[in-house]
């Protein structure tokens, strides 16, 4: 998953055309997430093997949470990604979550 500006006014071709300008093509079975400065907008560019589709969701209340080291790329797991779309923070889930030390 990439975090990257987005007018959120564009359709599904040109977020294509931007997934393929940024990494050089759209992988099957990928999903391609796009912000709104203010992150309580996103929408999902997702290459199902089959085609391609494009989903929004925004925030009524409180911001998505993206990585906080500066990275322009994040590499998502299934779980991580379903807690994203909810608002959830993605990032305690899965190794983030395990706890080490008592």
């Amino acid at each position: 998953m990439a975090v990257q500006p987005l007018d959120m006014r564009m359709g599904s071709e040109a977020a294509l055309a931007r997934v393929v300008a940024v990494f050089g093509a759209a992988h099957p079975h990928h999903a391609y997430v796009f912000a709104n400065r203010r992150a309580n907008r996103m929408k999902a560019l997702v290459h199902d093997g089959i085609g391609v589709w494009l989903v929004a969701r925004r925030l009524n209340v409180g911001k998505f949470v993206w990585a906080s080291d500066g990275s322009a790329t994040v590499r998502l797991s299934t779980t991580q990604l379903d807690a994203l779309v909810l608002g959830l923070p993605w990032q305690r889930l899965g190794q983030a979550g395990v706890i080490r030390v008592i």
